[in-house]
């Protein structure tokens, strides 16, 4: 049991900041002004609005990749230390990648379905495939360090 919970304790703590960024607090309306405000300060810099919302857009689709990729990596890293090791390494390997793959579209497509819902957000298929490409590229890094390694 302890086994099982150190393997997918990362993957529901990705599932549960992702939850928690999905929701009518984390929506562009209300991240905008402080991240602007802060990024400003930081860089002494000014910008127009259409300078900030494209930057603020860049950011957020940034966000997409890099947390999906994570939790793909999580994914990989659970369904690894779950599956029995067997003779054919290739095959488990590429098994994990797959399923790693399969569980971070299934998130990326129910985080989108639910910001349908809300007042603020908007679901988006582009967002999904930023995300299942984020995950595609960690998951290839993973891929050339186990080659690397092995």
């Amino acid at each position: 049991m302890k086994h099982l919970i150190r393997a997918w304790l990362p993957v529901a703590m990705c599932m549960g900041l992702i939850a928690l960024e999905s929701s009518v607090a984390f929506g562009a309306d209300h991240t905008s002004g402080p991240l602007q405000r802060l990024l400003e300060y930081l860089f002494n810099t000014h910008y127009t609005q259409p300078q900030w919302w494209r930057l603020h857009i860049a950011i957020r689709k940034c966000g997409h990749f890099t947390g999906y990729g994570l939790l793909s990596v999580a994914w990989f890293r659970a369904v690894w230390m779950t599956l029995p090791p067997n003779d054919l390494f290739q095959r488990r390997r590429l098994a994990c990648h797959g399923l790693a793959m399969l569980g971070t579209l299934l998130v990326a497509s129910a985080d989108e379905f639910h910001q349908l819902f809300l007042p603020n957000r908007s679901g988006s298929i582009v967002d999904v495939g930023i995300d299942c490409l984020g995950g595609l590229v960690l998951q290839a890094i993973v891929a050339l360090w186990m080659f690397r390694r092995k």
